[in-house]
């Protein structure tokens, strides 16, 4: 088994950049019934059977049409609708974390057009007024880029680098790991440490002051593992491995409820016996704890 194992940065499909301001290109691929769309009702979808539900053009309302680009010999879009005017009733519309247990059973090759779906409505939910007049914005280059019709001010899709880690500290013999919990979670669920990079920011300084602030544990070398998206609402998580200069832990208590440190021999244990949950399938946490463990850890309930 190879590591890391970041599922959801996988597949990546073409963009096709250079097509969003292509008129008659984007009229002959909309107007192609090989041609899949998604409808998004402002951040949301409506899943069938668990799974996004990719139509032919022909089957979907009007709203702003976002290309999403190519992958299998088909084009795919994006339709954002108002919530409001979005058909069926409104509870059949979830957000993108109901159809995660899809991609933690194995299915992740359209996990790519998914998030770049959602990544995409959720900024044209949030980005709809003109930062410098207030005005109005209207979508171009299909659905990537808002301009303002007032000013001629453009606005283009924003992602926020926020970091995780993975805290270690100890030689192989009685080497552990440091996962924190927060107040909202569930008794015994654990996971790793993150957050968002401050602008003017190494992400390696982001790492460094996060785990910090969060559990008071001073870090030397940090080290890139890989990165993944994750539009909740805009994010792009970035790996990292982080060494601990110490293990005495000084939680913040506003993020962070409580810290500990695991051994692999720990973690098995509680693992096995039910008292802690961690990250699992295809979230970069989890990718970021197997790697440190190395094997695949199953983890009931999380």
């Amino acid at each position: 088994m190879s590591f890391p194992h970041l599922d959801l940065a996988a597949n990546a499909h073409d963009r096709a950049g250079v097509r969003r301001v292509d008129a008659d290109w984007l009229a002959a691929r909309w107007a192609d019934p090989e041609t899949r769309v998604l409808v998004v009702a402002g951040t949301r979808l409506r899943p069938v059977d668990g799974a996004p539900d990719w139509r032919p053009s022909a089957e979907v309302p009007d709203g702003t049409r976002v290309l999403l680009g190519e992958r299998g010999g088909r084009t795919w879009f994006a339709v954002l609708v108002d919530p409001a005017e979005a058909p069926g009733e409104r509870g059949d519309w979830v957000g993108l974390r109901a159809v995660l247990p899809r991609f933690a059973a194995g299915v992740v090759e359209e996990a790519p057009l998914l998030f770049h779906a959602i990544g995409m409505a959720e900024w044209h939910w949030a980005t709809r007024h003109c930062p410098r007049c207030g005005g109005r914005l209207e979508p171009r280059s299909a659905g990537h880029e808002l301009r303002c019709p007032d000013c001629g001010k453009a606005q283009f899709p924003r992602t926020d680098p926020a970091v995780i880690m993975a805290v270690t500290h100890g030689d192989a013999d009685d080497e552990a790991i440091l996962l924190g919990r927060q107040h909202s979670w569930p008794e015994g669920r654990y996971s790793t440490l993150a957050g968002f990079c401050e602008p003017g920011e190494t992400l390696e300084d982001a790492v460094r002051r996060e785990v910090m602030e969060e559990v008071g544990v001073p870090v030397g070398e940090v080290t890139y593992f890989g990165n993944q998206p994750w539009p909740l609402p805009a994010s792009l998580m970035l790996g990292f491995t982080a060494r601990a200069l110490t293990r005495d832990v000084h939680v913040d208590g506003e993020e962070i409820e409580t810290a500990r440190w695991f051994t692999r021999a720990e973690m098995k244990a509680a693992l096995d016996d039910g008292s802690v949950m961690i990250p699992a399938g295809v979230s970069i946490s989890s990718s970021l704890l197997e790697h440190w463990y190395g094997a695949r850890l199953v983890s009931p309930g999380w």
